[in-house]
């Protein structure tokens, strides 16, 4: 019997990258040449095909079920960048036949074909009415002036405004996959989170923890786990992990260098927009606490062809605090340490090293920093 265990365990890796055939077929109207339908497995198309009285089929396969996107381009040209389409549907790769039928515009597609699919039928479905609230948000923007928009009475209230509603889409994906912990929509829900909200570890951990194991043990569900481990590390109360990196002009500076003072780990980036739009804030912020016991640390998330405008951003934003980077991008050790998906984002040390706050922003940062620095 030992042996036997053995064995599967042996060929257990290959049996989980063995291929399983997919079918997606359908019809979009009567569309016909130059038009064209691709397949996006990812950024970029994986296949294509040519629209005959709006018919079409793809034959693949895939390891595990994965989620894809058609793409309808009426002129046939592609486009590699699928930010930039807009007539699109979600579907999930599975070995089953996915039928994709509408009488116009792939927005409006009907997809039917396999559970998983099913499944993610359900998930759009019940985020469904917070469209009219998103709606009404861009209406608003829509209808003010260039001027308007300009103002940071504006800006705040569309900052507000779109926070909650990330905060709601948020919620009720987590109640999804709750729900659904034996769902791959639910793990690719997971990943799909990091692009609303900063994954905080007690919100997450214990979605991550209810998975199948089937799912956990997948490529992406180990992806996911390590990054759930990351999140433990780092928080709130948890002891800081160390890291040295370079400034600039290669002096090795510490986190250790810190101790016994508060510290704003900032992790940024001169290509990030939102980076460079916080850091105005942040300088009038520093300079208002950097007598009190207070230091902030850049961490830089650019790499090494970034470097010029890493040192160009640091001049213009006119920012006083040390800049660290080894010029890896995503890559940084520092950020991978930390389990940064997304930035801006930061971590408050206090003076023995622990964890004490993070992602704080604009008034949060200030009142926190009030609250400790007292």
């Amino acid at each position: 019997m030992k042996a036997s265990l053995l064995g599967l365990l042996l060929v257990a890796p290959w049996l989980a990258q063995a291929q399983t055939p997919f079918t997606v077929k359908g019809t979009i109207g009567k569309l016909n040449a130059p038009a064209k339908i691709y397949l996006f497995r990812g950024m970029e198309p994986a296949d294509s095909a040519t629209l005959k009285n709006g018919t079409f089929e793809f034959k693949g396969t895939t390891d595990i079920p994965k989620p894809a996107s058609l793409v309808v381009k009426r002129n046939g040209k592609p486009d590699n960048n699928m930010f930039r389409q807009n007539d699109e549907a979600r579907i999930y790769l599975e070995p089953s036949t996915i039928v994709v039928t509408t009488s116009d515009s792939l927005k409006n597609a009907t997809v039917k074909g396999g559970s998983i699919n099913a499944d993610h039928q359900r998930f759009v479905a019940s985020s469904k009415p917070l469209l009219p609230k998103q709606k009404a948000m861009e209406v608003e923007y829509q209808k003010a002036t260039a001027q308007q928009r300009e103002t940071p009475e504006f800006k705040e209230r569309m900052e507000a405004m779109g926070q909650a509603l990330f905060k709601e889409y948020a919620q009720n994906d987590m109640a999804f996959i709750k729900a659904n912990p034996n769902s791959w929509v639910s793990l690719y829900a997971l990943h799909s989170l990091k692009m609303i909200q900063q994954p905080q570890y007690e919100a997450v951990a214990p979605l991550y923890e209810a998975l199948s194991p089937e799912l956990k043990n997948s490529a992406p569900g180990r992806q996911y786990g390590d990054m759930v481990r990351g999140l433990k590390v780092t928080a709130l109360g948890a002891q800081a992990p160390g890291f040295t990196q370079k400034t600039p002009d290669g002096k090795a500076v510490s986190l250790a260098d810190y101790r016994g003072k508060y510290v704003l780990i900032d992790f940024w980036a001169s290509w990030c927009k939102p980076c460079r739009a916080e850091n105005p804030a942040v300088t009038k912020i520093y300079n208002e606490f950097k007598g009190r016991n207070f230091d902030i640390l850049g961490v830089s998330l650019d790499d090494e062809k970034g470097r010029t405008k890493w040192l160009k951003a640091i001049q213009d934003d006119q920012l006083p605090w040390t800049q660290v980077s080894d010029l890896r991008g995503w890559e940084n050790q520092v950020a991978r340490l930390y389990g940064v998906q997304g930035i801006p984002q930061n971590f408050l040390i206090d003076p023995t090293g622990k964890i004490v706050a993070f992602n704080l922003k604009g008034d949060d940062l200030k009142n926190t920093l009030a609250r400790y620095l007292k």
